[in-house]
């Protein structure tokens, strides 16, 4: 059988607890935490699939990173570290992101796309966003993906 990406996480936590890795343990179980406060919310209980679980990691991975930019910025440096120690952590389990000249590949086509559909201009923002989200889902940043968009609807 298949192990979870969850379960994954989990057997990662014990392991962590047992090299008496604070660092590790902790990250993995606010984020496992994060995952069942997922799953429980809503009118009934489930279980989040893989791809569920990963939009959770990136979802933690991401309050991370700006959580460390809004320590950096009120000059504490030991937090931001630590911060961004628990990204680094929660980043082993993300798929690699795009490169930007992937990302600028992406974008370029479905800018062309949207422009043999009859949109242009900054109104086909919305419609360049739904063709790139599907294709870029977990692999960059929204914001990311979003400031492409823009760049080359401007250019």
């Amino acid at each position: 059988m298949t192990t979870t990406l969850k379960q994954r996480l989990h057997d990662d936590l014990i392991a962590a607890m047992k090299g008496r890795d604070e660092l590790r343990s902790a990250t993995l179980r606010l984020t496992l935490t994060a995952i069942t406060k997922k799953e429980v919310a809503g009118t009934t209980a489930r279980e989040l699939s893989d791809d569920e679980v990963l939009k959770v990691i990136a979802g933690e991975a991401k309050k991370r990173r700006e959580a460390a930019e809004a320590f950096a910025l009120g000059n504490r440096p030991a937090s931001a570290e630590r911060e961004l120690a628990e990204g680094e952590v929660l980043d082993a389990y993300l798929p690699n992101q795009l490169s930007d000249e992937e990302l600028v590949g992406i974008v370029t086509a479905a800018v062309a796309e949207a422009k043999a559909a009859g949109a242009e201009g900054p109104r086909a923002m919305g419609s360049i966003m739904k063709i790139v989200n599907p294709k870029v889902a977990g692999l960059a940043e929204g914001g990311r993906v979003a400031a492409e968009v823009k760049k080359q609807l401007a250019g």
